[in-house]
């Protein structure tokens, strides 16, 4: 069986409001809090930096996953806000 490469939904937006991102962003020197739509988020949902070398190390890294990804916007927001509420319990 051949592996087939998720690719980032266009129109999603999920990783870029559900977790909280500590390093600096282009427009949020001081990362963005957890909830928070990023401001390079446009109004698509679509990434203003995606594929720009000023796009930060931890979003470029931050890749779609099978049970996340491929089910919609809203499950990867309700998977990603859940996971970012657990890693913060902990």
């Amino acid at each position: 069986m051949a592996i087939t490469e998720l690719t980032c939904q266009r129109g999603c937006g999920a990783c870029c409001i559900a977790p909280q991102i500590s390093s600096p962003i282009p427009g949020m020197p001081d990362g963005k809090p957890a909830g928070v739509r990023c401001v390079q988020l446009d109004n698509n949902n679509d990434c203003k930096l995606f594929g720009k070398p000023d796009r930060p190390d931890v979003c470029e890294q931050f890749l779609p996953e099978p049970g996340i990804c491929d089910h919609g916007p809203e499950a990867a927001m309700r998977w990603l806000s859940n996971l970012e509420r657990e890693t913060q319990r902990n």
